[in-house]
């Protein structure tokens, strides 16, 4: 056997070293630089300031002295011509989204149903249209600040006091009546694009109150910090819901029922006309630092899973609703009780409810697209009734593990039609106000124009909402083992694939077990076996 030099066997030994000490010093310098997905979503908003080209207090249209919101609403048609043919032809309008090839018409002025307040009964509940963009319960006439406009004002309240005060001879009323002149015509000047007050005067209190349907929307986003959200953050990016929800002829990007927020998952280096409402627009595909192994996730995680570890984190979301205990009332009065987050969790019209704070997500394998049903569709009341699922499956290839809300719900369904049913909530002849569900059931189902047979009772259902916002900083982001534990899983109920640590298969186990104790017995067998030797010499 031939023995190199004693130079030239230091000379590897030292060789051999330098590559030891360097090659941490290469794994720590690749993972020190900024991760792709920082990098990229840098590039993204940089050198994108807003900018506006009109001030709108100088416009002579916009200085009449108004007396209706149909008049407003002439006065910025004047120059955005095309505005109320655009907006008429969106979801935001008409709320339907499409008609299926049974007859359905999806949405909330058409046969949708949710297990919160249900229904809208093709907009014929007055109280639902607080949030059409109409002026007030009117669907006639577009109020283009309710998404433009960056002051509060009672219109009804104000146009009323107008009126009665213009008409007067006191001179004090006289005054009142230029305030009040000057407040509308400074309201109605203060245009803007649409910040988060404006898409949350609606979409923060869904469901009638705050925080009550989405969980990851309510009011602690008006100026959210960047433990809360890291993209809306006040003291950070400060995005508008705009920033992702991007519009365009007054169609705004979402999810809609049945029809995904996004058919591709494209980065804006890709398609630089791309939508900007998945984390792929921004992030890329691969937004982890080299030799990240969170970057061999993304193909089956969806982001917002591990970055968003529990929502409702500030204000409590509503979990459940029992429509089912409605009506009780105490000396022959309605009542309510409130819970330790002093919230109602019974109320005399609505029934019990239960809310909680920083809720963990349930999660499914979903595709981007919601299956839901209407009140034409035949029910199963022997169980829980999904109103709303995640569609998906480990097969899918567009399907990832993402994060949702599940809320559950008893409301009333028609016995001899086996179809949920749509009780009007507000007016005269609503639940609200008679605490008849027979007069109700009636009355909404006529505006429904759907039959209802008169016997009804109540079955449990369920209904999703995705989990996308309050991304938590990275810092916060669900750890490993919070998933790759054989007890407590957050994936404990995720399907169709093998997860290290939460699953087991004693064979694989056993080999693996094997290989692990054959390499130590190698070892200490390779190393006595060096000792041995070298004591002979």
């Amino acid at each position: 056997m031939n023995i190199p030099p004693r130079r030239d066997r230091l000379c590897a030994a030292i060789a051999m070293a330098a590559i030891l000490v360097a090659l941490p010093c290469t794994v720590s310098a690749a993972f020190a630089d900024p991760a792709p997905g920082v990098t990229m979503a840098e590039q993204a908003i940089r050198g994108n300031p807003v900018w506006i080209t009109t001030d709108h207090a100088r416009i002579e249209a916009l200085q009449a002295d108004f007396r209706s919101g149909g008049q407003i609403t002439q006065a910025c048609l004047s120059c955005h011509t095309e505005a109320a043919g655009q907006i008429h032809q969106t979801l935001h309008w008409t709320w339907q989204a499409f008609v299926d090839e049974n007859g359905n018409v999806y949405g909330k002025g058409g046969d949708s149903l949710n297990n919160f307040c249900i229904s809208a009964n093709r907009m014929q509940d007055k109280q639902c249209l607080n949030c059409h963009p109409g002026w007030g319960t009117r669907t006639d006439t577009i109020n283009c600040l309710n998404c433009h406009g960056s002051k509060t004002l009672n219109w009804e309240e104000a146009f009323e006091d107008l009126e009665v005060f213009s008409d007067s001879d006191d001179p004090e009323e006289q005054q009142i009546a230029d305030e009040l002149r000057a407040d509308i015509q400074a309201a109605v000047q203060a245009v803007v694009r649409p910040q988060r007050s404006n898409c949350g005067a609606c979409h923060f209190k869904g469901g009638g109150g705050d925080g009550v349907k989405h969980g990851d929307l309510d009011s602690s986003l008006s100026r959210p910090d960047k433990a809360l959200d890291v993209h809306m953050a006040a003291d950070g990016r400060n995005f508008q819901c705009t920033r992702c929800h991007t519009t365009t002829v007054h169609n705004i990007a979402g999810r809609v029922y049945t029809r995904p927020a996004a058919v591709a998952r494209t980065s804006l280096i890709e398609d630089d006309l791309a939508t900007k409402i998945t984390c792929e627009s921004c992030h890329g595909g691969h937004p982890h630092k080299s030799l990240s192994k969170a970057n061999d996730h993304v193909d089956k995680v969806a982001c917002q899973s591990c970055h968003i570890p529990t929502f409702a984190r500030v204000n409590p979301t509503k979990m459940s609703w029992d429509w089912s205990q409605a009506g009780r009332t105490r000396d022959g009065k309605p009542y309510k009780t409130k819970n330790a987050f002093g919230m109602d969790d019974y109320l005399s019209i609505k029934g019990q409810m239960s809310w909680e704070k920083n809720i963990v997500p349930t999660y499914f394998w979903y595709d981007g697209t919601i299956d839901s049903i209407t009140a034409r569709d035949k029910i199963d009341p022997s169980g829980p009734v999904a109103v709303s699922h995640p569609m998906g499956h480990a097969g899918d290839t567009r399907a990832r593990i993402a994060p949702f809300k599940v809320h559950r719900s008893r409301q009333p369904y028609d016995k001899v039609h086996k179809t949920l049913l749509a009780p009007l909530l507000s007016g005269p002849d609503g639940y609200w106000q008679t605490l008849d569900w027979q007069r109700a059931l009636n009355k909404g189902m006529q505006a429904m124009a759907l039959p209802y047979s008169g016997e009804f009772d109540f079955v449990d259902t369920t209904y999703v909402f995705p989990i996308t916002h309050m991304v938590a900083p990275k810092d916060n982001a669900v750890a490993c083992t919070e998933c790759h534990t054989h007890t407590g899983s957050r994936l404990a109920a995720i399907t169709g694939v093998y997860m290290p640590g939460r699953d087991r298969v004693d064979l694989l186990d056993l080999i693996g077990w094997i290989a692990v104790f054959g390499s130590l017995g190698g070892v200490c067998l390779h190393g006595s076996m060096r000792l041995v030797t070298h004591f002979k010499r």
